[in-house]
């Protein structure tokens, strides 16, 4: 095993195995830190954790059981993944996470570099962009459990790590590896030890990923991943293969589950139900006044339509609306009984014969995945940047698409079915 990856969500976890995939990385996927071997050959192994809003305490202690998990299996080198968004708060969890896995690998340097460009994630001069506006103003200043309202890397890491933070900008990265390195030694002399990097393209990432070839620890989105494969295969130890992403044929009902409220999803959910796609709402506010017939009434509604094509059940709203019912249920409350309420529709969806499921959101696939006692996942073919389909690892098939809510086009769910023929 080469590369051995923690991710703090589940859609963030396919997001970057998917760019390993397609740098012809063998790559599985674990739902947790494994309880059992891994079958096949694999090169990269990317343990997917439910930590991403979790207490900071929490989330350290489940990000050192997964780096244990793989230093015992022999990689090579490590990656903390995180969002293209840099989802997190003062109190944690990127800071917090990125200081106890370097003090675990006894590694005195590293880098975090969020930057995503083919979904439009780019960190120029230290500030993050999504699109063309800074991140404060993309609608992520509205995120219902992590609001960014600083699109300053540099002083939103510094709040949450007592390591000093520092910048390697554009001037240098433009430069190639060797500039890049070097920018390395001098921010390491002054007492940096984490690094914001600029990219503004995929060609600046495999610039970073052959700069960082010797490094312990890499922290970032999944774009530096990008950079990664060919490091190996220069060393002789990676020969790449373009069956990596090989699926097995799909089978099954098609359904989507979701419950990002993202900008993105809003749009995919709008786009599916406007040509013609079969789509039901679930209420919150029924939910949480211990409505639980709110699920199975919405699943009676989905078996007899299964047949005719694909069904869409959702809690996806808009800002104000989502922020309305956080108002009456608390933010948490809001969204623990969401997710189990999705969790609960997706497991009525895969007993009434859905073999192919989209997961919108990353709580939310976190939720589904574990109702659904998911242990690994097989990484197939990209259908969006950033998102690929995905297969079990066991007796029963399911094909699943976890889709972060900001990714995606927005004729997202009707592709990636089309996808599978």
């Amino acid at each position: 095993m080469l590369l051995g990856c923690i991710a703090d969500d589940f859609t963030g976890a396919t997001d970057l195995a998917n760019n390993l995939v397609r740098g012809g990385m063998r790559t599985v996927q674990t739902i947790g830190v494994p309880r059992q071997p891994l079958a096949g050959d694999v090169d990269a192994v990317v343990v997917a954790l439910k930590s991403r809003t979790n207490p900071a305490a929490e989330a350290v202690a489940q990000s050192l059981a997964a780096l244990d998990w793989l230093k015992h299996r022999g990689c090579r080198q490590f990656y903390f993944k995180y969002c293209s968004t840099f989802d997190s708060t003062p109190a944690g969890n990127i800071g917090p996470v990125t200081e106890a896995l370097m003090q675990a690998l006894h590694c005195d340097f590293t880098i975090a570099c969020p930057a995503f460009p083919e979904n439009k994630r780019t960190v120029f001069k230290g500030y993050l962009f999504a699109g063309d506006v800074l991140l404060n103003e993309s609608g992520m200043q509205n995120h219902p459990l992590t609001p960014m309202t600083d699109a300053n890397l540099v002083r939103v890491l510094q709040a949450q790590t007592s390591l000093k933070v520092g910048l390697v900008d554009y001037e240098h990265v433009g430069q190639g590896r060797e500039r890049i390195r070097e920018r390395f030694s001098q921010l390491k002399a002054a007492g940096v030890r984490i690094a914001i990097v600029d990219a503004i393209s995929n060609d600046d990432l495999m610039r970073l990923g052959r700069a960082v070839e010797d490094m312990a620890l890499v922290t970032g989105g999944s774009g530096v991943a990008i950079g990664l494969p060919q490091n190996f295969a220069n060393a002789g130890l990676l020969k790449a293969t373009d069956t990596a992403s090989v699926l097995p044929r799909p089978a099954g009902l098609r359904a989507i589950v979701s419950g990002s409220c993202s900008t993105a999803t809003n749009g995919q959910v709008a786009s599916f139900i406007r040509a013609g796609g079969a789509a039901r709402a679930l209420d919150p506010l029924k939910l949480a006044a211990g409505d639980e017939p709110e699920a199975e009434r919405a699943l009676q509604w989905a078996r007899p339509v299964l047949a005719k094509g694909p069904v869409l059940i959702y809690t996806t709203a808009e800002p104000h609306r989502v922020k309305a019912v956080q108002e009456r249920l608390g933010v948490k409350d809001a969204g623990a009984i969401i997710e189990r309420a999705l969790a609960k529709v997706a497991r009525g969806l895969v007993d009434a014969g859905v073999g192919q499921l989209i997961i919108a959101g990353g709580e939310t696939s976190g939720a589904v995945v574990q109702a659904l006692g998911i242990e690994a996942l097989r990484i197939g073919p990209q259908i969006d940047p950033g998102v690929p389909w995905t297969a079990t690892v066991g007796s029963r098939q399911i094909l699943l698409a976890l889709k972060s809510g900001n990714f995606g086009a927005p004729d997202f769910f009707n592709k990636a079915f089309a996808q599978l023929g």
